[in-house]
């Protein structure tokens, strides 16, 4: 007994003095969990981390980003980096592939169903809120949010019936929708807000959607433009393929971040790569102001929207932009 007692110690000194060096990094999940780590290997499918006590191998489509110089960022910098109200930001995010990207971002990618047809959304964080187009779920009250996720090497469909309308605005066209089920939500996939404003003519995007209900499709572009004006709004124009059922999904850019709202695109005899997407700085303004567009069930016009009268003399446009849905 005497020998254990004085064994205990030893491990002990032998934990502390094995802890991860100064210089490590800070790795954050997917799930917000956080872990400080030397990186012993890096391979393009995961990490090899040093942990202190044992050896990690954590995949990349676990990991959300790897901060570097860990130990010099507060836990309140953290925070501020995370968590932007109801979103989150991540401005050390790492660019990668298209490939790469899609096997980080896809899973919180998600179908968004109604009697009426279908469209595209994704989770934003983990309390399961869920961005769409406002035309996406317009008039409806039953809507079903499905995810896809990763599970024994292939996809497990999961759908969810409970979901609530939290806020929409028609002139902007997205909604605020959430999965209404606190223990389901816990462990869901959720992508970071980028910054619109800092796109590029010619930068490659990608979008994650349902296009003509085509689970899970994937299609790349480049941006034609950063604010292409239509109607009174801007949007981002693009060479991404959107078609019907992409309405509400995101546009990404290289490092997994959204960086647009896919709403519409052109239609016409020859027309193509021609799409358009809500810039993400917009989408930021509706969700710090959306009790301004709340949704009301007993009121479903709740919200104010002043329309424009019609000026002397204007004559319609052709309606050459439809939907995606």
């Amino acid at each position: 007994m005497r020998k254990n007692t004085l064994l205990a110690p030893l491990v002990a000194a032998s934990l502390v003095s094995a802890a991860p060096a100064a210089d490590s990094v800070l790795v954050v999940l997917k799930n917000g969990s956080e872990l400080r780590a030397e990186v012993l290997k890096e391979r393009e499918d995961a990490l090899v981390l040093d942990l202190g006590t044992t050896i990690l191998t954590l995949p990349r489509a676990d990991i959300s980003r790897v901060e570097k110089d860990a130990s010099k960022i507060t836990a309140g910098q953290r925070a501020a980096a995370l968590s932007e109200d109801m979103y989150f930001v991540e401005p050390a995010r790492e660019a990668m592939t298209v490939e790469k990207n899609v096997q980080r971002v896809a899973e919180a990618v998600v179908q968004i169903q109604t009697a009426s047809g279908l469209g595209s959304g994704f989770i934003i964080n983990k309390m399961g809120h869920v961005i769409t187009n406002q035309h996406v779920i317009a008039g409806e009250r039953e809507i079903t949010v499905l995810v896809y996720k990763k599970k024994d090497g292939g996809l497990e469909k999961q759908s969810f019936t409970k979901v609530k309308i939290i806020a929409m605005n028609g002139y902007l066209d997205l909604a605020i929708l959430q999965i209404d089920d606190e223990q389901a939500v816990k462990g869901l996939p959720f992508v970071p807000i980028g910054d619109s404003d800092a796109l590029t003519q010619g930068q490659q995007v990608f979008a994650i959607g349902s296009p003509l209900g085509l689970e899970r499709s994937v299609s790349q572009g480049i941006v034609s433009i950063r604010a292409r004006e239509n109607g009174g709004r801007w949007y981002i124009q693009s060479t991404t393929q959107i078609n019907p059922g992409n309405s509400g999904g995101p546009l990404f850019n290289l490092k997994g971040e959204v960086v647009g709202v896919n709403n519409m695109k052109a239609a016409g005899v020859g027309v193509e790569g021609l799409g358009f997407s809500i810039p993400a700085n917009m989408l930021k303004l509706f969700l710090k102001n959306r009790e301004a567009f709340a949704f009301d069930p007993r009121n479903p016009n709740a919200g104010f929207r002043y329309l424009p009268p019609p000026a002397p003399g204007e004559e319609k446009k052709p309606d050459s932009v439809i939907p995606g849905t």
